[in-house]
């Protein structure tokens, strides 16, 4: 299902060919181009389904003009947090890797901005989309898995 134009910026309302060709030029790969491969267009199909669903706390959406690399904002009691989402040309069969952009003081995030989250190391299946990653690491913002934290030290510690 092919996003309707006017759901994307303007710089994607282009011919997917060209786009192509535009981007193996540069050895970027653009949203619109993207979509002609089947990761592409499995990533383009949840786009419109987030954006269709009712899921307000959830958003999430194409960094610029490339499919492959999503921005996430969550709205926590301590702040806003910035988070990417970068899918492999292998995903769904690959597990995306997801980052806190900015720092966050979370017993399961490290320095780095990783998060330890068991369904995007080795509990991944290519059966999750966009939304089950979405609303876990949501879900994992706002509770304390502390068996396979990153940090002790701030698990040890009292909120």
């Amino acid at each position: 299902m092919k996003a309707p134009l006017a759901a994307w910026p303007a710089s994607q309302n282009c011919d997917p060919a060209a786009t192509s060709v535009a981007a193996a030029g540069k050895g970027a790969e653009s949203s619109r181009g993207a979509a002609c491969c089947p990761t592409g267009k499995r990533l383009e199909q949840e786009l419109m389904t987030l954006m269709m669903s009712g899921d307000k706390g959830i958003p999430a959406f194409p960094e610029s003009d490339n499919l492959f690399k999503w921005v996430r904002t969550i709205h926590g009691a301590a702040g806003t947090y910035k988070l990417s989402l970068e899918f492999p040309t292998g995903y769904p069969h690959n597990a995306p890797t997801v980052k806190f952009l900015v720092p966050c003081y979370h017993p399961n995030v490290d320095t780095q901005g990783d998060i330890c989250l068991d369904i995007l190391k080795d509990k991944w299946s290519s059966l999750y989309d966009v939304r089950t990653i979405l609303l876990s690491n949501q879900s994992l913002a706002f509770k304390k898995y502390l068996q396979k934290a990153y940090s002790k030290q701030v698990t040890s510690q009292e909120p």
